[in-house]
Order: structure tokens, then sequence, then C-alpha cells
């Protein structure tokens, strides 16, 4: 049973985004799902920034379609937390875009950009927690 969630406003969700580590590029192969963690950092107009192969089958799949971002935190000790998801589309951008990009990404990395066109989100309440049985 998924117990009731309260929604957040978008300044609400790209606050809890700027904290995490790790989101998930959510995309498409061949017409079918694909889920790739990655370290990534919130940019001050809202973009979710992150790196890729240059030449990957990452970066050709997401250059130029539309993806989803999503990131959480979950506590362990009583299920309660945060998930925010952007959908938006993925570009290809030269260093300069990166507007706080500490230094120029290594050769073989190109930066991607996913600049938020909707963002949704949600408190999670805590949840008992214990073995049922």
């Amino acid at each position: 049973m998924t117990p009731d969630t309260t929604p957040l406003d978008e300044r609400h969700c790209l606050s809890l985004l700027a904290g995490a580590p790790v989101g998930r590029v959510v995309y498409t192969v061949g017409a079918l799902p694909a889920v790739l963690p990655t370290r990534y950092r919130l940019d001050d107009d809202g973009s979710v920034v992150l790196q890729a192969t240059a030449g990957s089958e990452f970066l050709r799949a997401v250059a130029g379609a539309l993806v989803a971002f999503q990131a959480d935190e979950i506590s362990t000790a009583d299920g309660s937390g945060w998930s925010v998801t952007i959908l938006g589309t993925a570009e290809t951008t030269g260093e300069g875009a990166a507007t706080r990009a500490p230094a120029a990404p290594p050769a073989d990395q190109v930066t991607i950009r996913i600049h938020p066109e909707w963002v949704t989100g949600r408190l999670l309440p805590a949840a008992d927690l214990a073995p049922h049985g």
C-alpha cells in the first residue's frame, strides 16, 4: 500500500535536487526504457548538468531527446523522504554553458544539460517498516 504523499512546489523540488549526490536519467533505447544512475549537479537555472563519454550509446540515446531525471532520499529508519522528477530535453553543450563547472571535462567527456520543462516532487511520510507475517 502506498502512503499518502504531499506534493512539492517547483522551488522546493529544485532545492532538494541541489543536495542529492546521485540521480537517475530515464531514457529510451530502441523504444525500450533504460535507467542510468549518475552523479550530477544542479545549475543556477535549475538545469541538471552531467557528463557522458563522447560517442557512447548513452549519449547517442539522449542527445536531443526528451528524458526524465529522478532523484530521491528515503530514510531506512522509517521510510520517510522525498522524490523529485524532472522532464526535459537533454542537450549537449559547450563548457561555457555550464556556469558552475569547476574545470573543463576530460577530452572524452561531453556535458549534457537537461533543462526542466516539467518538475514534480512528493514528500513521503513515515511508514510502518516492521516485517509482517
